[in-house]
């Protein structure tokens, strides 16, 4: 007897839609792109309890007619494919013909629909259809989602509790909204309304409307162009990046994607301008003939594959290194009323505790959800409803001098770290070991980059001696020593003796300065020539540099602050920590209520 049999469609639905609907954002983002590939210019989505209870997508596409509706929930049914040219052509959202049977095959859905003809109302219960009939529903589709995996108790119980699963979905609406400036988005949890755009195409309103006006002013608009891509969207400021990678939306064709290599990208772009930990706010859409991308490498279709990788590469990098370097980073502060504030907190917040205090209340008794709703404190979701504005400053301060900061005038130093300066403009704060790091950086960075070969020899040889593993570490890289013009041997057990050394070199602590060279040689783990030479120029400048506490001359302030002005990045020191910040002379006269506008 046979024992290979082919498995029923339920079967197989139920296996597909735990590829596909992992939770309920994923329900949201399948209903959501249906909706944009019907060519929709509204589309509402209304949650309940996150969308555990219920969802309902709302549109005024094209709709479908009674034959395509009833397709519409058969396994691999699509109109976005004919044939296989089609699939290396993908210019639709959705094109498996997946996401339908796989998400009814798990909830309760009510489809009406109407293509502006007749209407039609679909019920489908667990996979299976359960009626057919007409609807009043005038133009486009209705899509209610109840009850998700109610008939899959296990993958129910690993849904996160209610708060991470609306924050899931408020973060994908926001990314949509930010695909589609030209349609209108609005997003409801019972009742209340999270996210509201206008639809008129402004992508810097849609930004405003999500983050809010303070981030909005700090957005920067980019464009440009190579053979084989075409980039543009808005990149923030430095100052106003973020701990969370999520703020970096990027879009290919208008699809939202996930993918590393230009995440790091990007953030290769911000290098030494903001610290590792952090994450600018970036929505950078890319266009690109569909032959060159690849996005059927998974069922979310999140991740992508690009050709000539390489060009696209190389055009961010220099896209967003041209706008930075043009700019002015300076963070200004601003002096805010402390009512002020806190009115706006209490207005702009998302607080998702009401959320799930009125899930516990309305499911006492049911016990197939985790009890960490029951743990939950208030939880806010960082971003901001504002009205809208009819224009926005940007804040591009092309400099037209070859130095980007004017001259400040060191006037004394605060807990022997903190330089205060003045000039015409306002007051400055100067961390004079970042700033002394900055200077430092690229000095060391120049000077082994030049390949110059002056040297000093040391009277005295300076001995240095390792731990094992890092000898034989270093024994094995020794010729990276060489190549930054040290002259070195071998002296007895673990031990190198350092004969001269390049002119660049620290000399009130040179043998400081090669032991953290050689700090980096060892901890290194794959090598590569510039950023070993960075690593070598950061390490340097971070132990070479004035620290904390050392007090300084006004003399020396100057002189420091004068240099600063000079480098190529005056704004941040190699860690991306800032250097520089300032009180204008209006905000200064807002503290002391001279200016009371």
């Amino acid at each position: 007897m046979s024992k290979i049999e082919l498995m029923s469609e339920d079967l197989a639905n139920k296996i597909a839609a735990g590829e596909v609907v992992e939770k309920t954002m994923n329900v949201v983002k399948e209903l959501v792109e249906n909706a944009i590939d019907a060519q929709s210019s509204f589309i509402k989505i209304e949650l309940i309890d996150s969308g555990v209870k219920e969802i309902c997508v709302t549109d005024d596409g094209i709709g479908m007619d009674k034959d395509d509706a009833v397709m519409a929930f058969s396994r691999h049914a699509t109109s976005k494919l004919k044939t296989l040219e089609d699939l290396f052509n993908i210019e639709s959202l959705g094109f498996r013909g997946e996401a339908l049977p796989s998400i009814a095959s798990v909830s309760r859905v009510n489809l009406k629909t109407s293509d502006g003809n007749t209407g039609t109302e679909v019920i489908i219960n667990g996979g299976n259809i359960e009626s057919v009939s007409n609807s009043d529903l005038k133009q486009g589709t209705k899509v209610t989602v109840r009850d998700l995996f109610y008939n899959t108790p296990v993958r129910l119980k690993y849904l996160k509790n209610l708060y991470i699963e609306l924050a899931n979905v408020v973060e994908y609406v926001n990314k949509m909204a930010l695909s589609f400036p030209n349609i209108k988005f609005v997003l409801l949890n019972n009742g209340k309304e999270l996210l509201n755009t206008d639809g008129k195409g402004n992508l810097l309103k849609v930004i405003n409307a999500i983050y809010g006006l303070d981030v909005t002013k700090k957005m920067i608009a980019i464009e440009n162009d190579n053979k084989d891509y075409k980039i543009s969207g808005y990149i923030s400021y430095p100052e106003a990046a973020r701990t969370n990678r999520n703020v970096i939306t990027t879009l290919v064709n208008g699809r939202i994607i996930r993918n590393n290599d230009l995440m790091r990208t990007i953030l290769d772009s911000y290098h030494t301008y903001i610290p590792e930990s952090k994450y600018p706010i970036v929505v950078m859409n890319i266009e690109a003939d569909p032959y060159l991308i690849d996005i059927n490498i998974h069922p979310t279709k999140m991740d992508i594959k690009f050709s000539n990788f390489d060009n696209l590469k190389s055009l961010i990098n220099e896209t967003i290194s041209k706008k930075l370097e043009s700019l002015t980073l300076i963070p200004t502060l601003e002096a805010k009323d402390k009512n002020q504030l806190e009115e706006k907190e209490v207005k702009e917040s998302i607080n998702f505790k009401d959320v799930i205090d009125s899930y516990i209340e309305n499911n006492k008794n049911k016990s197939n959800i985790d009890n960490d709703y029951q743990k939950v404190e208030e939880v806010t979701i960082d971003f901001e409803v504002n009205e809208e504005k009819e224009s926005y400053s940007n804040q591009e301060e092309e400099d037209t001098n070859s130095e980007r900061v004017k001259k400040m005038y060191p006037v004394g130093l605060v807990h022997g770290t903190y330089i205060i300066a003045e000039n015409e403009d306002g007051m400055f704060i100067i961390d004079q070991h970042a700033a002394n790091e900055r200077i430092n950086y690229e000095k060391y960075l120049k000077a082994m980059g030049t390949h110059d070969n002056k040297v000093i020899d040391l009277l005295i040889p300076i001995k240095i001696e390792l731990s094992n593993s890092d000898y034989i570490i270093l024994k094995e890289n020794m010729h990276l020593l060489e190549e930054l013009n040290f002259t070195v041997e071998e002296f007895g057990i673990n031990t190198i003796l350092i004969r001269s050394h390049p002119y660049w070199l620290p000399t009130f602590n040179i043998e400081e300065a090669i032991r953290r060279i050689i700090e980096v040689i060892v901890s290194k783990e794959s090598f590569d020539s510039y950023k070993f030479t960075e690593k070598v120029a950061i390490t340097l400048a971070c132990k070479m540099s004035i620290k904390a506490n050392d007090h300084i001359s006004l003399e020396t302030m100057e002189y420091l602050l004068d240099t600063l002005r000079k480098t190529e990045n005056p704004f941040t020191c190699p860690h991306g920590r800032p250097t520089i910040i300032t009180y204008s002379n209006y905000e200064l006269e807002k503290l002391f209520k001279r200016a009371m506008n």
